[in-house]
C-alpha cells in the first residue's frame, strides 16, 4: 500500500515508518518542518509538506493514498481543548477524503480516559470526567466512518509508550525526581499504568492498517498495569534517590502538569486485540526499560 502517515517523524511514527517499509509498504509522511522532512527522507519515506492545521495538505495526502495512519496530535495539556478540536477537524478531513473507498484509516487515541470500573477492555467507554476524554468525539467520529465506506479503526495507546527516544511521561518523572531530590508517587502508589514498547506499538499499527475490521477499537497494551510506586522505585534506584509518597493535595505542586494524571488508575487489557489481530508484544517491559539506563543518558524532556 501507499500509506499516508501523520506524525511520521515523531517518537512512535519513527518506529511505524520502518515497520511499514519493512513489510513492503510505501510511506508518505506528513512533515511541517525541514527537520521532519529530512528525517523522513533518511528513513526512506516520501515527504508530504503540511500540518494538522493545513486541511488541504491532509486532504491531498489522504486522497493519494491507499490507507492512512493518523498519529499526530498537539500534546499541550494547557491547550488540550484546542488540540482536541484540531484533531477532530483533521480526522473529519482524512475521513472525507477516504469516504466510499473501503480504504483503511487508523486513528490514535488513549486509554487514560477509559472508564472500566476495573481492568478496562476494548468495549469500555471514555470517562467523561477525564481531561483526555476531550479526544473521545474524535474516536467516535472515526468509528462512524465505517458506515461511510471507510475501514476505520481506533488504536488506544497506554499512558506510557516507552523505549529509547521517549520524551513523554517517564522522562518527565525523571526530571521531576532530579529537581525534587526524591522519586515521587501519589498516595500509596498502588494505582496502575499500562504500557507498551514503541516497537510493539508500531507492529500493531501495521496490523491495523492491513487487516483491522471496519469500526474496530484496538488496545495497544503490552503490560496491563504497573503500580506507579514500582515505577517510582525503579527511577529512584537509577538516580540513587528515595521513593516517597506525595499527598494528593500536594500532587500538582510537586509534579506540575503531570500531577493531574499520575494518580489515575488505568489497568487495561489488550486480550481482544491480541486475539483479533494476532498481535503478541515481544519487547521488554517498562521497568526493564527504565533499568536499562538509556532514560538517564538522554536530555530531559521539553515541558509540555
Amino acid at each position: 500500500m501507499r500509506v499516508f502517515v501523520t506524525g511520521a517523524s515523531g517518537f512512535i511514527g519513527s518506529a511505524v515508518v520502518p515497520e511499514l517499509i519493512g513489510a513492503g509498504h510505501q510511506v508518505v509522511g506528513l512533515a511541517r518542518s525541514d527537520a521532519s522532512a529530512d528525517a523522513l527522507a533518511a528513513a526512506g519515506a516520501e515527504v508530504h509538506r503540511g500540518s494538522l492545521e493545513d486541511l488541504d495538505s491532509l486532504r491531498a495526502g489522504a486522497a493519494a493514498a491507499d490507507g492512512v495512519i493518523h498519529l499526530a496530535f498537539i500534546h499541550d495539556f494547557t491547550q488540550y481543548e484546542n488540540a482536541a478540536r484540531t484533531d477532530m477537524r483533521a480526522i473529519e478531513t482524512l475521513g472525507a477524503a477516504l469516504e466510499g473507498s473501503g480504504k483503511p484509516l487508523v486513528v490514535t487515541s488513549g486509554t487514560i480516559a477509559i472508564a472500566g470500573g476495573g481492568v478496562a477492555t476494548e468495549l469500555d467507554t471514555p470517562d467523561p470526567d477525564s481531561i483526555t476524554s476531550l479526544r473521545a468525539p474524535s474516536a467516535q467520529a472515526t468509528i462512524a466512518l465505517a458506515e461511510r465506506g471507510v475501514r476505520s479503526s481506533v488504536l488506544r495507546l497506554p499512558p506510557s509508550v516507552h523505549g529509547e527516544g521517549d520524551r513523554a511521561f517517564v522522562p518527565a518523572l525523571i526530571g521531576i525526581a532530579r529537581d525534587k531530590g526524591v522519586s515521587g508517587y501519589i498516595g500509596e502508589g498502588t494505582n496502575r499504568w499500562c504500557s507498551v514498547h514503541r516497537l510493539d506499538a508500531a507492529r500493531l499499527y501495521r496490523l491495523a492498517l492491513e487487516k483491522a475490521p471496519a469500526g474496530s477499537i484496538l488496545h495497544g497494551m503490552a503490560e496491563e498495569g504497573i503500580p506507579v510506586r514500582t515505577l517510582a522505585e525503579a527511577i529512584g534506584r537509577q538516580l540513587g534517590l528515595p521513593a516517597v509518597s506525595v499527598s494528593a493535595e500536594d500532587a500538582v505542586d510537586h509534579f506540575g502538569w503531570l500531577g493531574t494524571l499520575l494518580s489515575a488508575d488505568v489497568p487495561t487489557s489488550s486480550a481482544r486485540t491480541r486475539e483479533l489481530m494476532g498481535w503478541q508484544p515481544a519487547q521488554q517491559g517498562l521497568i526493564a526499560d527504565v533499568e536499562e539506563g538509556h532514560y538517564f543518558r538522554t536530555e530531559e524532556p521539553a515541558q509540555r
